[in-house]
Parts: C-alpha cells; structure tokens; sequence
C-alpha cells in the first residue's frame, strides 16, 4: 500500500534552541510592543532588529537588522538576493519566495560587497506570475550594472541598517504566499544579555543601540 500525504499532520521545523537570553533581571529592562513586517520567516529570541523608514508600505514594521558584512554566508537577514544581474533599468528579479519581503511603495536601496548602496527608489509593481522561478519587482529608480550576483547583489528596504532592539522571544512572520507579519516585543535597554544568545548584535548595531560588551556579555543602558 503507498502511503500518501492525506494523513493530517502538522510540519513545525526545526527546534528552536531556547537558549538563556538575559543574565539581568527580565523585568527590569526597557521591552515595548511592536509589529513585524511579513516574509522574513521565523524572527529568533536575541536577533537584532530594525525599522522600516519608508515614506509609505509598511514604515515603521520591524524587519531583521541587516549586517554590515556582505559577505554570502550571513543569516536571518532582511536581504532579497538578486537572481540576475543589476542592469540599467528600473527592473530587479530575485527569488519568489523573498519578494514577499516587500509590498508596493516600500523604499529600497541596492548593495553587493563593494558596500556601495544604490537608491532604488519605492517599489511600483511585485509581479510574482509571469515566471515561476523568479519574480520581478519594478522599482522607481534603476539598479545599475555596478550591483552583481558575484558580489552578492541584493535588495534592501530602507532603515534596515540601523539596528533598533533586540527581539525578546521568537516569532514567525511567515515566508512566501504565506507570511502574514507578526506582533513581538523588542528590548530597548536597561539589561545584560549573553553575547552567545544574540543574532547579527555586530559592532556597527551595538553603536546603534549604544551597547557595549563586557566578557561574555552585551549590556545596553
């Protein structure tokens, strides 16, 4: 007998490592409400986050804090790598699945290893139909040739390089057809946090937040 998928299940992913995030007292730091920006999958305990500053889409939803190394390798960032080439048009094509990060008129720059950021301008169009390997986002202004997939090449919403908080616990903003945002918390201040349970707290976010570090641990006034 072949046993098929109509058996009702439930795929819930990896584990979560729910490692110890504070050595400070929990409720003593600076923790407010927020909402996430949707498609940036699971948001985890500890990751670094930034706001959406776009003039309209969703300004003021939280995304990922984008690292400053480009490098290939880095994880759980707000970054849509391009599939194609930078050209001199207004188009850019990345994965389906990361278009979704995005919606018309969120503000979006350019950026590959050279860490020259292109201002491409607000999103006009999201076309997630036309090909079914990729999807092609019409921009206001043109990627240029300068921004490569050897280099890493990708789409960025603006704000996302200036870190604002730090996630208090794991939330899922969905990925795809299906991300739906979520609502969190974020620590401001105010609390000693394990180094080794933090997410993309590198030093150009640790000045953002004014947060230094002292043997194992990041604490933030």
């Amino acid at each position: 007998m072949t046993v098929g998928q109509d058996t009702p299940n439930v795929i819930r992913g990896a584990q979560e490592d729910y490692r110890r995030l504070y050595y400070s007292e929990p409720k003593a730091s600076l923790v407010v409400p927020v909402a996430l920006q949707a498609g940036y999958g699971v948001v985890h305990m500890g990751q670094a986050l930034a706001k959406n500053s776009s003039a309209a889409g969703n300004i003021n939803k939280l995304i990922p804090y984008d690292p400053y190394a480009v490098t290939g390798v880095e994880e759980d960032h707000p970054r849509l790598y391009l599939v194609t080439d930078g050209v001199a048009s207004v188009y850019a094509y990345v994965t389906i699945e990361d278009s979704y990060k995005v919606i018309v008129a969120d503000d979006t720059y350019a950026m590959d290893s050279d860490l020259s950021a292109v201002d491409t301008g607000a999103v006009v169009a999201i076309d997630v139909t036309t090909y079914s390997h990729m999807a092609k986002l019409t921009l206001t202004n043109q990627v240029t040739t300068a921004i490569t997939t050897a280099k890493f090449g990708y789409l960025y919403v603006e704000g996302a390089g200036t870190a604002v908080g730090i996630m208090q616990k794991s939330v899922n903003t969905g990925l795809g057809i299906n991300a739906k945002g979520a609502g969190g918390t974020i620590i401001l201040g105010n609390c000693v946090l394990y180094s080794g349970a933090l997410r993309n707290v590198d030093s150009a976010a640790r000045t953002d937040l004014s947060a230094s570090t002292y043997g194992n641990f990041t604490y933030i006034r």
